[in-house]
């Protein structure tokens, strides 16, 4: 599961390193970076198959076409990369409204004594992981048909339950000792073929991501952290300062 993450980067930097750039409206009105505590309902930069050479901002939690109520969404973070397309939330999305999330990190809770102890888990040379993501358009019934913002853009971070058939040890298999759902990374050439509008094997493409996922994760690193993060109103430096380390 990823239910909490970080993007610490500048507008500049990720407009570097992902060949895309920001809407300036967009960054007037939502104004989210650096984030050090991103949660569900945040609007989060994405980047789409539609428009690769944007970054756009979405609502963290996908909200179904077919909804009637917003609040689905805060059960639709994430998205089981196993069962995409059989679920109806997902199964449009996956075909044809892929995306991928930036994010420079993301926290982990586990259980230890009577309380959670957080982990961060980063890679350690500091450049941005890249998730497979899913988006999806929603109208509010609630505002007129005229109403600029009647439509709302929603996306939800895809996970697996577990390392590929085959592979043992590495970082993915400490990462599923932390947790049993791990969001899917992907590297430049994943992510390229995942954002491919002409890609027609969603299959395919799903296992590709799934497939590589391990590979991108033996440059990542978990350290503990304090639980201040656990409010999500906190939002400063400090979340990330690690404390100690997972084993």
């Amino acid at each position: 599961m990823c239910g909490r993450s970080s993007l610490t980067k500048t507008e500049k930097e990720l407009e570097e390193r992902f060949r895309a750039t920001f809407y300036s409206e967009d960054l007037e009105r939502y104004n989210p970076l650096p984030n050090f505590n991103v949660a569900p309902t945040h609007m989060h930069p994405v980047i789409t198959q539609e428009e690769p050479q944007i970054i756009h901002f979405y609502r963290w939690g996908l909200i179904p076409a077919w909804a009637k109520d917003i609040k689905i969404g805060s059960k639709m973070i994430n998205a089981r990369s196993e069962s995409v397309l059989e679920k109806p939330a997902f199964r449009k999305a996956t075909r044809a409204r892929r995306c991928a999330v930036p994010a420079d990190g993301y926290y982990e809770w586990k259980g230890e004594g009577r309380g959670k102890q957080p982990y961060y888990v980063h890679p350690r040379d500091g450049h941005p992981i890249v998730f497979a993501g899913l988006y999806e358009w929603w109208k509010d019934p609630s505002k007129a048909e005229d109403d600029p913002e009647r439509w709302l853009l929603s996306t939800s971070i895809m996970t697996t339950d577990s390392p590929p058939e085959g592979y043992a040890g590495g970082m993915l298999a400490e990462l599923t000792a932390l947790h049993d759902r791990v969001p899917l990374p992907m590297d430049r050439g994943t992510m390229q073929a995942w954002l491919d509008p002409q890609a027609d094997d969603a299959a395919g493409l799903v296992d590709l991501v799934r497939a590589g996922a391990h590979d991108v994760a033996e440059g990542w690193t978990i350290d503990a952290v304090g639980t201040a993060v656990g409010n999500v109103k906190n939002d400063s430096p400090e979340l990330i300062q690690p404390v100690g380390s997972l084993f």
